[in-house]
């Protein structure tokens, strides 16, 4: 299919827009299972004076950072097999494809969390607190606290293409091989 130095620049870039939007659009796939999975952040409005106020029901509750964790976790398990896909699609690593696999990963990230919070609960947590009543419980806004996050899924999608690139990608050929079979080169 490819020519001895591989695919041209021209095919290589190809290549590297639909790896790039591909991965970009798993982003979808991520902030719903991010929506889905991620622990609700309990909070309870009650009335003081004239205004609403609105504080967290457990106050030693993990739940926020369970939210980070989950969007992690989920990231580096998308890094794995986007990074995974694209070398059995592809079979062979080049700089124009490692940085679209990266790339479509970022975008990925951040479609996910925006996807996520537009999503989730409301936002307007006061007019939510009014809404449900005085004392009762209601989810936080869906947050991504920790924004490093967003980059698991990039990183853990360039550690494995390289690993899996290294261990099962095509070899160059060993020139000092083929001159010890074909003799002295002629001076």
């Amino acid at each position: 299919m490819y020519g001895q130095d591989g695919p041209g620049m021209r095919t290589e870039l190809r290549e590297a827009a639909v790896v790039t939007v591909a991965v970009a659009l798993g982003g979808v796939l991520l902030g719903l299972l991010w929506l889905w999975l991620a622990p609700r952040v309990p909070l309870v409005g009650n009335v003081t004076g004239n205004s609403w106020v609105v504080y967290l029901k457990d106050t030693e509750g993990e739940q926020a950072i369970g939210v980070d964790g989950t969007f992690t976790l989920l990231a580096v398990g998308f890094g794995v097999l986007s990074a995974a896909v694209v070398f059995l699609l592809r079979r062979r690593g080049g700089v124009p494809l490692v940085v679209a696999l990266c790339a479509g990963a970022l975008l990925g990230s951040l479609l996910a969390w925006r996807l996520g919070v537009w999503l989730g609960p409301q936002q307007d947590v006061v007019a939510h607190a009014r809404s449900v009543g005085e004392g009762k419980t209601f989810p936080a806004p869906l947050r991504l606290g920790a924004k490093g996050a967003l980059l698991a899924w990039p990183l853990a999608a360039l550690v494995v293409h390289l690993a899996v690139t290294a261990l099962f990608g095509p070899r160059d050929p060993d020139p000092y091989t083929q001159e010890s079979h074909e003799g002295p080169s002629p001076a």
